[in-house]
């Protein structure tokens, strides 16, 4: 436990070090699910290494990616109410996560109420982001989303000489991501590559020229 109070001590949010405080370390490997919608929510979970993905699904196992979150993030705050979680949480890598139970996210915002004042404001922020996204999904065309998606990417400097970006998406994980079918991004992609507008390694990608607004 030593290792992750140290971890702990590291992040700059001085909320989430009080909450990872109050919590109890536990490893996930890679694809294990820490949420699963429609459980009731007992407990809130402050990551202390790795990677976790947020994704809503329907009967059919169809899934859409809501959002990415790491060291030093915390998901499954809703827990507070203990109905049943709005979405499912997934480690995309091995993770380790300070487990805070509902009772102690509780006696800690009692102790300290200005504790529940930052959670409500990652709250609206998160629900703004959400809002965003709905507005995309409802307003903008499939290959509008792509392209979005494609250029909020972090990209890293490569040997080549190009920008690339830093995480690597399959076309599955773009379509879930954006809402559509495998095929359809397949397609979208490779009109951009023949276009001239990007290139793709290893699944990463780099922006030749800035893709145009409407295809």
């Amino acid at each position: 436990m030593a290792q992750w109070q140290q971890a702990i001590r590291k992040f700059s949010d001085p909320l989430v070090r009080e909450l990872a405080q109050r919590g109890q370390s536990r490893s996930y490997p890679k694809g294990e699910l820490i949420i699963r919608e429609g459980d009731a929510g007992d407990a809130l979970f402050v990551i202390l290494s790795g990677k976790v993905q947020v994704y809503v699904s329907d009967t059919q196992g169809r899934a859409m990616i809501v959002a990415d979150y790491a060291a030093g993030d915390y998901v499954g705050e809703m827990a507070l109410d203990g109905k049943a979680r709005s979405a499912s949480v997934q480690a995309v890598e091995a993770t380790v996560c300070s487990v805070v139970a509902r009772d102690a996210l509780r006696s800690a915002i009692h102790a300290d109420p200005e504790i529940a004042m930052r959670m409500i404001a990652t709250l609206i922020d998160r629900n703004r982001n959400a809002t965003l996204s709905l507005k995309n999904l409802a307003l903008m065309d499939v290959y509008g989303r792509v392209a979005r998606l494609l250029l909020a990417q972090e990209f890293v400097p490569g040997a080549d000489g190009l920008a690339w970006s830093r995480e690597r998406l399959t076309q599955q994980e773009i379509a879930n991501r954006v809402g559509a079918s495998r095929d359809m991004i397949s397609r979208i992609l490779k009109d951009l590559r023949t276009g001239g507008y990007i290139a793709v390694r290893e699944k990463r990608y780099a922006i030749l020229r800035r893709p145009p607004a409407r295809w």
